[in-house]
């Protein structure tokens, strides 16, 4: 059944908002967010972002409800910035992880005493610290954190080992206002 679609979310104060074809871009200061719509109907009026369909269905319901919430989480992000925090675990050798920020990667050297450095990207805007025995990721790009956190913990996945005794790795620990 065909029927209007419609969500609006309320633009915070201190945010500037700009509507650009398929591109939500939303600023803060220096802080700058992109979000790439697809082909969804969208206005904006005084303070509030209109996603709307006029004759959508349950699809187009759940990908309007999606974008939402995902201008939302911009929002959330340009006032305070998203942390992830990822533990280093090594039992068996002692790994040594170090920060690229030339080439934006995460080094991950004698991890299970592998020759070869594993590597992990950093999305463009996460900000890393290392500290002892822990990876802080911090951004105000929501996906571009978790992402970035999910790409160190892949890259020290345990493959045809029984994970039970071999623990080794980088384990997100704490995500976005979210203890683990």
């Amino acid at each position: 059944m065909r029927e209007e679609v419609a969500d609006n979310v309320k633009i915070p104060e201190g945010i500037e908002i700009e509507i650009d074809n398929d591109v939500v871009i939303a600023k803060k200061g220096a802080e700058k967010i992109e979000l790439a719509i697809g082909d969804m109907n969208i206005e904006k009026e005084n303070n509030l972002i209109k996603l709307f369909n006029k004759r959508g269905n349950r699809g187009d319901k759940r990908q309007i409800k999606t974008m939402a919430a995902h201008i939302r989480n911009m929002f959330a992000g340009l006032n305070e910035p998203f942390v992830y925090k990822l533990q280093i675990a090594s039992v068996h050798f002692p790994m040594n992880v170090t920060y690229d920020s030339a080439k934006k990667e995460i080094l991950i050297k004698n991890f299970l005493g592998e020759k070869n450095a594993r590597k992990a990207k950093i999305k463009d805007g996460v900000d890393v610290k290392i500290e002892r025995d822990f990876i802080i990721l911090t951004s105000s790009d929501k996906e571009a954190a978790g992402q970035s956190a999910a790409n160190i913990e892949q890259a020290t996945k345990i493959k045809s080992r029984d994970r039970r005794v071999f623990q080794d790795g980088c384990y997100i620990v704490e995500k976005a206002g979210r203890k683990l």
